[in-house]
């Protein structure tokens, strides 16, 4: 028997026939409103009811509310709502495509087919989603949510938080809600209760890095519903690095049929060999990429789950998959073949004109396919040494009347910045971008701060927008415990849930003006180690979980012990979804 069965009944056998002529009597005011199959079905329902409780097997149902982010403001009412296949969903013409998300989500547990459509047709409950205009307050992603008996009324400003009160609708229902096969005997019914809520921060991302090891498209479409179920509406797609190139370039298909393949990879830690004359290899080719087809789908598919796709192409460091693919790209003109190491690579883009060209012929076939308007060109860990010996590299700096390799980077930047700038879209990077000073950068352009918070720091207080995203509390790569033996293989470091949970991204010593700049935060899982999309989940859950609730609820309302709780009843929808997530110690 399921956990999420409903019972009222005092005897030890958990049930009474009281309870069963209730649920009868509730299936029995539906009836009229269901065609013949439907009211077939229900008869089926009843019965089923009826003989579960007559042999006593009803379980006790769990009522307590386990939502995650923690809402705003919930206040528990009496009584439930019951899901029954004569349920409509009533919405307006901004919130239908919603509603049939949601019909369609409830449908392969509970076998119903709900009815969706602008009016209840006399359906005893009802599940109605409008826009309000009234609820300008609560900003676009903001929800209002009420449970009654017969109702549940999700209310909101904009589609976006409507989204995000089915999401947490869902977290309402039985767990099993999420099984994909009908699932008998379980009653699904929705708690009481009123909730208000909004998000703290409006950038809430995940980052997934697919260059270093390639995850199937399957995948990531299966990590875009997890960050929707957490109400995370960024989705950062590591897609090109020194190890492999993952997107589809017409005008540069060398990018995908040489740069996306490398032909072995390194065993175990990098940094635990001796020398790189002491490496070990896998002997075994790895590689794979996105088709455009590919990348319209996932998009497509994040946003209507209202998560913004943000896409990385690196420069002018991490790059070597390119070169290897164009060496007129390098600045050595060697031959090179993909990385088939790890760490930080001497091989990066010249500053040519001819270079910069093909960034830019890249960065138009990027805009065509992701409509964010956001664009992350990377900007981490450029070593400078080939530019140092570069007469191509040191022209361009004595052209420019710059003074040094940095400051060569951050014109660089700002080349590609006013590119995207002049196009409607916003250039955003790892914090290194800073290095060379922000001359030349477009005002919109957004920093990335992950050593640590001080280049986001200095990027707000010179009008910048900004993502903490510190090595300290949102890389999920390190390890989850520190004893290493006895977790997957990590690139090292050490990142309990706590210390998660515990970030502050706005720093106390900002004012309401610089602090307005902080956007938000993000996760990142660095794959170098995290070969196969088990081995993510292992190491992005519960850890991201933490940080979607760092990201949404406000800073006073968080409580890691409450969080702990929630989480523990949390992880039951996360098995059910198989979500592969590290147990809690």
């Amino acid at each position: 028997m399921g956990p999420g069965v409903l019972t009222r009944g005092t005897r030890k056998d958990g049930g009474t026939e009281a309870q069963a002529e209730e649920l009868a009597a509730i299936h029995e005011s539906d009836r009229p409103n269901l065609p013949f199959a439907e009211h077939l079905r229900e008869q089926y329902h009843i019965g089923m009811i009826n003989l579960l409780t007559l042999l006593a097997l009803v379980a006790v149902q769990d009522t307590s509310v386990a939502v995650i982010p923690r809402p705003v403001h919930m206040t528990r009412g009496t009584g439930t709502f019951l899901l029954t296949p004569a349920t409509a969903v009533v919405t307006d013409r901004a919130t239908r495509d919603v509603g049939y998300q949601l019909a369609d989500w409830v449908r392969p547990a509970t076998g119903y087919r709900l009815a969706v459509g602008g009016a209840a047709g006399g359906a005893a409950r009802v599940i109605s989603l409008r826009l309000d205009s009234t609820l300008a307050r609560l900003g676009e992603e903001g929800y209002r949510l009420s449970v009654t008996g017969s109702r549940i009324t999700i209310r909101a400003y904009r589609p976006a938080g409507v989204f995000y009160g089915v999401e947490t609708l869902r977290q309402l229902l039985p767990p099993d809600i999420f099984r994909e096969a009908p699932v008998a005997g379980v009653m699904w019914t929705v708690p009481a209760v009123e909730i208000e809520d909004m998000p703290r921060f409006s950038w809430r991302g995940a980052h997934l890095d697919v260059s270093r090891s390639f995850m199937p498209k399957e995948f990531v479409k299966k990590y875009v519903d997890l960050l929707a179920l957490h109400k995370m509406n960024r989705f950062h797609w590591h897609l090109t690095d020194d190890q492999g190139w993952r997107i589809e370039i017409k005008k540069y298909p060398l990018l995908t049929s040489i740069g996306a393949w490398r032909r072995q990879s390194l065993v175990g830690q990098q940094h635990a060999y001796a020398d790189t004359t002491q490496w070990v290899y896998d002997k075994i080719p790895h590689g794979g990429f996105y088709t455009q087809d590919d990348v319209r789908e996932v998009v497509a598919y994040a946003r209507a789950r209202f998560i913004t796709v943000v896409p990385e192409i690196e420069m002018p460091g991490h790059a070597q998959a390119a070169i290897t693919a164009y060496p007129w790209l390098g600045n050595t003109g060697q031959q090179l073949e993909v990385l088939t190491h790890w760490g930080v690579d001497q091989n990066i883009l010249n500053p040519s004109d001819s270079a910069i060209h093909f960034m830019q012929d890249v960065l138009t076939e990027v805009l065509a396919l992701f409509p964010s308007h956001w664009i992350h060109t990377g900007g981490d860990e450029a070593p400078k040494q080939q530019w140092v010996a570069s007469p191509l590299a040191q022209a361009r700096i004595k052209e420019l009347g710059l003074h040094s390799e940095n400051e060569l980077q951050s014109w660089l930047t700002a080349q590609m910045s006013r590119f995207l700038e002049a196009r409607g879209r916003a250039l955003i990077g790892w914090d290194e971008i800073l290095e060379g000073g922000t001359e030349g950068l477009a005002p919109n352009a957004v920093v990335m701060s992950w050593r640590g918070m001080d280049g986001g720091i200095a990027a707000a207080q010179a009008g910048h927008d900004v993502v903490m995203t510190p090595t300290s509390n949102t890389y999920f790569d390190y390890y989850q415990s520190q004893n290493a033996a006895n977790e997957p293989l990590a690139i090292g470091g050490f990142l309990p849930l706590e210390t998660v949970y515990a970030f502050e991204p706005v720093p106390p010593s900002f004012d309401s003006t610089q602090a307005s700049h902080i956007l938000g935060t993000q996760g990142q899982i660095w794959t170098e180690y995290q070969r196969t999309p088990k081995n993510v989940e292992y190491m992005v859950f519960p850890r991201l979980i933490a940080l979607a609730e760092v990201a949404w609820t406000p800073r006073e309302q968080r409580d890691f012990s409450d969080f702990s709780a929630r989480l523990s009843k949390h992880l039951r929808r996360l098995s059910v979804l198989d979500v592969n997530y590290r147990p809690l110690n």
